[in-house]
């Protein structure tokens, strides 16, 4: 059975930090380009972050590039996200997701992925 679980999120004021964690299992996790996507309250989903198989190539959001950083542990089937300098306007559900290749588009569908997580709630306070 194929899981994506994440973890981490939670209340912030603005300019502080989180860590989400997404825990993979039921699939071969380092095979995968893995994703972080978010949809905030009455708006559609927007890639935040990709990472590559091995971990060596990365992609951001242009509004999350030097704030966020993405990382992936292999051995332990294990995705982050590392979130400083937290804005209200990164407030969203966050969801890991797994696909085959990397595109760097705003999804219409979760159905664009092969697998999705059930969200973690980030919320940023001004």
């Amino acid at each position: 059975q194929v899981q994506l679980v994440e973890s981490g999120g939670g209340s912030v004021q603005a300019n502080g930090s989180l860590r989400l964690s997404c825990a993979a299992s039921g699939f071969l996790f380092s095979s995968y380009w893995m994703y972080w996507v978010r949809q905030a309250p009455g708006k559609g989903l927007e890639w935040v972050s990709i990472i590559n198989y091995g971990g060596w190539k990365t992609y951001y959001r242009d509004s999350v590039k030097g704030r966020f950083t993405i990382s992936r542990d292999n051995a332990n089937n294990t995705l982050y996200l590392q979130m400083n300098s937290l804005k209200p306007e990164d407030t969203a559900m966050y969801y890991c997701a797994a696909a085959t290749v990397a595109r760097l588009a705003d999804p219409g569908d979760t159905d664009e992925y092969k697998y999705w997580g059930q969200g973690t709630q980030v919320t940023v306070s001004s």
